[in-house]
């Protein structure tokens, strides 16, 4: 059954609504807890990127962080600068290449990956007793079904 807009309670707006701005918080102080002295967020956004997907090329980084691929270029430049990541040839199409991260990238993105679990690990230790820890993990697995097939 196809729901119009009209449809959609106003709870449900203002829950949609409220959701996106606590994600985007959030994800924005995940960022900053690991963010380098060296790097900007996008260029720790492409490491941690290609720490989860292995290998990509310019134009489909740019198009996953939704940026130009002159922009893409440009990070990916400064990152192989640092030692984080290197070019090679693609497997089919010689003409193009693909970007991986180097041992150091790895061990940068283990890292970050790792500060923002300790830092989100201790604020909930620090916010919430285990009840509402709990409660926590209950609205999570609600949450999850958005997500479901």
């Amino acid at each position: 059954m196809e729901h119009s807009v009209q449809d959609v309670s106003v709870g449900a707006r203002n829950a949609a609504r409220d959701l996106k701005a606590l994600i985007s918080r959030l994800r924005r102080q995940l960022k900053e807890v690991a963010a380098t002295e060296e790097l900007t967020a996008s260029q720790v956004a492409v490491v941690a990127r290609l720490a989860v997907i292995g290998e990509s090329s310019i134009s489909e980084l740019a198009g996953a962080e939704r940026m130009r691929p002159q922009s893409m270029a440009a990070i990916v430049r400064v990152l192989e600068g640092y030692g984080l990541i290197e070019r090679s040839a693609h497997p089919v199409d010689g003409r193009r290449q693909v970007i991986i991260l180097t041992a150091a990238g790895r061990d940068l993105a283990q890292g970050a990956r790792a500060v923002r679990d300790e830092w989100l690990a201790e604020a909930l230790q620090k916010q919430y007793t285990e009840a509402e820890r709990a409660t926590i993990a209950e609205a999570l697995a609600l949450l999850d079904r958005l997500l479901a097939p």
